[in-house]
């Protein structure tokens, strides 16, 4: 049987760009497991994994792996094993795909978020674990031991500070400019503190490398479940790596036509366009010691703003 061009695109994809089985496991729990209780046998989620070309064997290091960095934990039932997310695994992904989901902020009062890092207060491995967590939470290091945000959320601040052991170890300040919201001195050090022009040129070969995806899904009905299956995988899977390095900066920050907004716009096309048959496929291939896969909650379809619900 000829594959179409959809299924070419695929299969070339997957080979013009490798996964690492422990990074596409995490995609997998924070975008489709979790909001269907995050939990799933072994077994199933090998089998899921298949068509994305991750063996057997590195399925289960990786767990092993992940397990041991608290992101899993195991529950063994006679010879079966079956994975979810632990709360502290739980509350990262909550963390990271909030950023991913959720609509950009439009407004901007000039108010800046300030994290301070004593040299003393912290040992060397947890101050270096804060850096990796401020910086993943779109923090940019405007100086050594400084970091600075626009527009952060105090509570998942708060979170970070709890999980890595820093709260009451660092200081907080709130800043604002005195020369207007924006000035040529402000936007060169946002460029150049949280570099860009890479960010932008990442999300150009983005939007590039799916935008064939997006016209034949557009020119026939995407009704094949597994094919769905492994296009929203790898396009989450994809968007994340670009999204996560993205700071979510005001618009006022930006360049002009900023391209975040057309790779987000397309991702959440996309999304759509794969939705109904993906669950399908998840639903049919995953199984929980309880039996059945849950349905997805309702939060499943308000990201990007809102998707369309099967009826």
């Amino acid at each position: 049987m000829r594959k179409s061009k959809l299924d070419q695109w695929i299969a070339q994809l997957l080979n013009d760009t490798p996964l690492r089985a422990s990074s596409l496991i995490i995609t997998l729990y924070g975008d489709g497991i979790e909001p269907h209780g995050g939990s799933v046998w072994l077994g199933s989620l090998i089998d899921l994994v298949a068509p994305l070309g991750i063996n057997d064997r590195a399925i289960r290091t990786s767990i092993f792996r992940l397990t041991q960095e608290e992101w899993l934990h195991a529950t063994q039932i006679g010879r079966r094993s079956a994975y979810g997310l632990t709360e502290s695994g739980r509350r990262r992904i909550q963390h990271a795909y909030r950023r991913i989901y959720d609509m950009p902020h439009e407004t901007w009062n000039g108010e800046w978020q300030i994290v301070i890092l004593p040299e003393r207060e912290l040992a060397t491995n947890d101050r270096e674990a804060l850096r990796r967590d401020l910086i993943w939470d779109g923090y940019g290091a405007i100086a050594p031991g400084v970091f600075a945000h626009p527009s952060a959320d105090t509570s998942r601040l708060n979170d970070v500070l709890f999980q890595t052991g820093s709260t009451n170890k660092v200081v907080l300040l709130n800043a604002s400019t005195l020369d207007g919201i924006t000035s040529a001195p402000l936007w060169s050090l946002v460029h150049q503190c949280w570099r860009l022009d890479r960010l932008a040129e990442d999300y150009r070969r983005f939007v590039e490398r799916f935008r064939p995806a997006l016209k034949w899904l557009k020119g026939k009905d995407a009704n094949d479940p597994e094919q769905c299956f492994v296009l929203r995988t790898l396009l989450i899977h994809e968007f994340r790596r670009v999204q996560l390095r993205d700071p979510q900066l005001p618009e006022v920050l930006l360049s002009p036509q900023w391209p975040g907004h057309e790779a987000r716009q397309m991702c959440r096309d996309l999304y759509d366009s794969t939705l109904h048959f993906s669950e399908q496929h998840l639903m049919d291939r995953l199984t929980t010691p309880d039996g059945h896969l849950p349905p997805a909650g309702d939060d499943l379809y308000k990201r990007f703003g809102g998707l369309t619900q099967a009826t």
